[in-house]
């Protein structure tokens, strides 16, 4: 149960949405431009960035939202989207993702603990500026999305099969658009 009377059942981060919908509207708008705009990196290569930082911070419904828009993106098994969680450096990704997950964990313990080294690899392994800069942002922002659906003790289906099977239909829909009542 919620920590307030959210005056909706929605799990995960749509109940807070549909709570405040002044406010969901510019973190959707957000989401939007960082997860789905034009970009080098690619939608599934994103939302596997998000999915990352939301394990790191224990966040059990961003991590499987996420992760299976990952897994829609990538078209791959949910061992790939596992592994990256488990243990980035061995998983089946390049290394410039590599790298960019490198940067992405450091943000998510302290901005201040990104390295020069971090953002040295990554442009070897030939990230841009700004993908460099989206991933910072991409990991900021979701430890604020995933203290907005945990500080308010929101709850999350625990079939993981339920993410995975809402997939291509968030990943339609988008987030700019996106009503958390449905």
């Amino acid at each position: 149960m919620a920590h307030i009377d959210l005056q909706n059942e929605f799990p995960g981060i749509r109940g807070p949405m549909a709570f405040r919908p002044e406010t969901a509207k510019p973190l959707n708008e957000l989401a939007e431009v960082l997860l789905r705009s034009d970009n080098t990196l690619s939608r599934g290569e994103r939302e596997l960035i998000a999915t990352y930082v939301s394990a790191l911070n224990d966040c059990f419904f961003c991590q499987n939202v996420h992760g299976g828009l990952a897994q829609h993106y990538l078209q791959c098994d949910t061992s790939l989207i596992d592994a990256v969680k488990n243990n980035f450096t061995i998983a089946g990704v390049s290394d410039k993702m590599k790298a960019l997950l490198a940067i992405a964990a450091s943000v998510q313990k302290d901005g201040k603990n990104v390295t020069a080294h971090q953002i040295h690899t990554a442009k070897n392994s030939g990230a841009t500026d700004a993908e460099i800069h989206d991933v910072v942002l991409i990991a900021s922002a979701f430890c604020m999305f995933n203290r907005y659906v945990d500080g308010l003790a929101t709850w999350a289906p625990e079939d993981k099969n339920y993410y995975i099977s809402r997939a291509k239909q968030r990943a339609e829909e988008g987030y700019a658009q996106y009503d958390p009542s449905k």
